[in-house]
C-alpha cells in the first residue's frame, strides 16, 4: 500500500477487500447492534445516571468515526499491485534495518499507513521520520532520520521485500 501527497491511497486488492468488508460490517450489522444496545439502555430509565446508555453512545460515536474514516479512505483509494521486489524501499514493503552500523541490532517493519497495519510487523508511516528517511533507499545504503529529541540517527538498509499480507 502506498500513500501519495495527493491524498490518493494505493491499496492492493487484498487490502481494499479487507477494508471494504470492515466498512460493510460497521455500517450494517454493527450499526444495528449498537442501536439495539442504545434502545435497551433507554428503557432502563433516567438517562443522566445510566452508565450503559452513555457507554453505548460513546461506542456508537467511535464506530461512526471509523465508518467516516473508511469511507473517505476507500473513496480516495486506487487499487494496484504490490510493490516490485527490486530492493528499493517503498510503501508496502517490509524493511529490515541495522541501527548505527551495528548489524546485530536489527529491526524489521512494514512501511504503510496504519489502516494496513500488520500483527506480524510494527508499522511505520511513510510520512514518519523513519519512513521519510528510508524511502527510496536500496539494500546496503545508509539512511538518516531525525529522532524526537532532535538528534540524527543513521540506519543501514539490510533487506527490502514486498509485504504479502
Amino acid at each position: 500500500m502506498t500513500q501519495t501527497s495527493e491524498s490518493v491511497t494505493w491499496l492492493t486488492q487484498a487490502a481494499y477487500d479487507q477494508l471494504k468488508a470492515e466498512l460493510d460490517y460497521l455500517s450494517g450489522p454493527a450499526r444495528t447492534e449498537i442501536a439495539t444496545k442504545i434502545a435497551a439502555a433507554r428503557e432502563e430509565g433516567d438517562l443522566r445516571e445510566n452508565g450503559g446508555y452513555h457507554a453505548a453512545k460513546e461506542e456508537q460515536g467511535k464506530q461512526e468515526l471509523r465508518v467516516r474514516q473508511l469511507t473517505q479512505l476507500l473513496e480516495n483509494a486506487k487499487v494496484g499491485t504490490a510493490p516490485a521486489s527490486d530492493g528499493e524501499v517503498a510503501p508496502g514493503t517490509v524493511v529490515t534495518i541495522a541501527f548505527d552500523g551495528d548489524e546485530d541490532d536489527t529491526m524489521s517493519f512494514l512501511l504503510a499507513s496504519r489502516e494496513y497495519a500488520s500483527a506480524d510487523f510494527e508499522t511505520y508511516s511513510p510520512q514518519s521520520p523513519l519512513g521519510t528517511g528510508v524511502m527510496g533507499k536500496k539494500i546496503g545504503e545508509d539512511a538518516e532520520y531525525e529522532l524526537p529529541n532532535g538528534k540524527k540517527a543513521t540506519v543501514k538498509i539490510l533487506d527490502v521485500k514486498p509485504f504479502t499480507g
